[in-house]
């Protein structure tokens, strides 16, 4: 039998492999629906698609590049990273691709997980880890009429390289992180872009810049170059936290130092007034660019903030009555991140549906383990997700504790382990009481939202989750020896 079934080669699906192989387990698949690693960083490939993370710490700390080009690495560089990776720490043969995850069963009498693919082919493992991520399933607007609209249409994260939209009338629905990204290129080229803004975000400035020669070098063959860059800018974003979390003065210098920014980029008071957000910093993503705000001010660019009532056949019709004849579409409204594993039917002990259990809340514990769901571990689980610093230190941590709990599931011998429901409602009461106090419940509403308005977010440092996931605490589990698990029925009752 397997010791685990990975879902996902991105990130954190790669991140587990690794950490499971260099712990001295290889008895493990990577199970990818696409034909190569990547993840985000494959699926994301529209023009100006880049990191917002400095790229010596949107990496992983055991691989190091002293050959990253530039401070924010662009989407081809980071795909190449991820692939060169793939190849070095020997997860080639693990790798399944054209294998897409439709249902995971757990069966209590063997104490494993069968996952089965579209394709019909199941694997059978001690553990399930879903490293599939939360930016895969696009989030298309439900507009009136948007399904008769003749032109082209595509989401940002499905770009069709095959459309030329260079001298073409586009619209841009949503600001979001990779719109800020792709308004810039567009507006090089196209004839007119129409640029539909629901809720103005808040832009600060890109530290930005090529790498020189000398730097590469350094980071290469100086001991410690790397580590103290990576520790620099690991600590400078850390710190932010402070302002969404802990400080409002902070939070209060922020804002100004943001609102300069749009002040000195944005000349025309009517135009800054609409792009001036009207919640509270950080609440939703801060977005960073240097080419954002001179973009929206070109002559064949223009800022559309009322609110769209249809699209037709030809254009984009908005609450003023005005229709804007336009060639293309191009949605750039994010993901479904809430419901992320939608796509695959989890069912746990008892019959309990993964999907079902979360729809009144995606209860969890530390954003990996779910009860009633044995030997199962999340990577960029719920309430993982951060507003500050690189998602890479977190899958980290949790790569390692699900990595922890599967190596002493095999020297324990142990059938199981399934935390408990009185500490994952004590861990959910932590985090609202802390998220209370955030800037993150201020107020609006978030990609990282809940629809009922329950933020996803870590609450705090990230050093004290990592501090938190360090090593499986079984005192929090539901622990089962194999003989147990592998009991009759009647037997794990009268056992109980």
């Amino acid at each position: 039998m397997l010791s685990a079934v990975i879902i996902g080669a991105g990130f954190s699906g790669l991140a587990a492999g690794i950490t499971l192989k260099r712990a001295g387990d290889d008895q493990f698949v990577i199970l990818e629906k696409a034909a190569s690693v990547g993840g985000t960083w494959r699926e994301n490939t529209y023009p100006g698609a880049a990191c917002d993370i400095p790229s010596h710490l949107y990496s992983y700390s055991f691989a190091p590049s002293p050959s990253w080009t530039r401070a924010y690495s662009k989407q081809a560089e980071i795909l190449a990273y991820l692939e060169k990776c793939a190849t070095d720490f020997g997860m080639r043969p693990h790798l399944k691709f054209g294998a897409e995850a439709v249902s995971a069963r757990w069966d209590e009498a063997a104490a494993a997980w069968t996952v089965t693919t579209r394709a019909g082919v199941a694997y059978t493992a001690r553990a399930l880890v879903l490293g599939n991520g939360a930016l895969h399933l696009p989030s298309l607007p439900d507009i009136p009429g948007i399904e008769t609209f003749q032109g082209k249409r595509f989401h940002s994260a499905r770009w069709d390289h095959s459309y030329d939209l260079a001298g073409k009338r586009v619209a841009v629905i949503g600001t979001g992180a990779s719109s800020i990204q792709l308004v810039p290129e567009l507006a090089k080229t196209v004839d007119r872009l129409y640029v539909h803004q629901r809720t103005a975000p808040w832009v600060v400035p890109k530290q930005d810049r090529v790498m020189t020669d000398r730097e590469r070098w350094a980071f290469e063959h100086v001991p410690g170059a790397h580590w103290l860059r990576r520790s620099a800018l690991y600590w400078l974003l850390e710190s932010r936290v402070l302002a969404f979390a802990y400080s409002q003065k902070i939070h209060e210098l922020g804002e100004k130092m943001a609102r300069k920014h749009l002040d000195h980029q944005v000349r025309d008071p009517a135009l800054r007034a609409k792009l001036r957000p009207n919640y509270k910093l950080g609440c939703k993503r801060v977005l960073i660019s240097n080419d954002y705000y001179p973009a929206l001010q070109k002559p064949n660019v223009e800022v559309v903030t009322e609110g769209i009532t249809e699209v037709t056949a030809h254009g984009v019709r908005t609450s003023d009555g005005v229709l804007r004849e336009v060639d293309a579409i191009v949605c750039g409204t994010g993901f479904r991140v809430v419901d992320y594993l939608s796509a695959i039917q989890i069912t746990g002990r008892d019959e309990l549906d993964l999907n079902e259990a979360w729809r009144a809340s995606p209860r969890n514990y530390l954003g990996i383990s779910v009860s009633g769901f044995p030997n199962m571990f999340l990577l960029m689980g719920p309430n993982t997700g951060l507003g500050h610093n690189s998602m890479i230190f977190m899958i980290e941590a949790q790569a390692r504790y699900a990595a922890d709990a599967i190596a002493q599931l095999r020297t324990r011998d142990l059938g199981s382990i399934d935390v408990r429901p009185g500490v994952e409602m004590q861990f959910g009461a932590e985090l609202r009481q802390r998220l209370a106090k955030t800037v993150w419940t201020s107020g609006c509403n978030a990609w990282y939202q809940t629809p009922d308005g329950e933020v996803l977010l870590w609450p705090g440092f990230t050093f004290e989750y990592w501090r938190r996931t360090r090593h499986v605490d079984l005192a929090a589990y539901d622990v089962r020896p194999a003989v147990a698990a592998q009991a009759s029925p009647a037997a794990r009752r009268v056992a109980s």
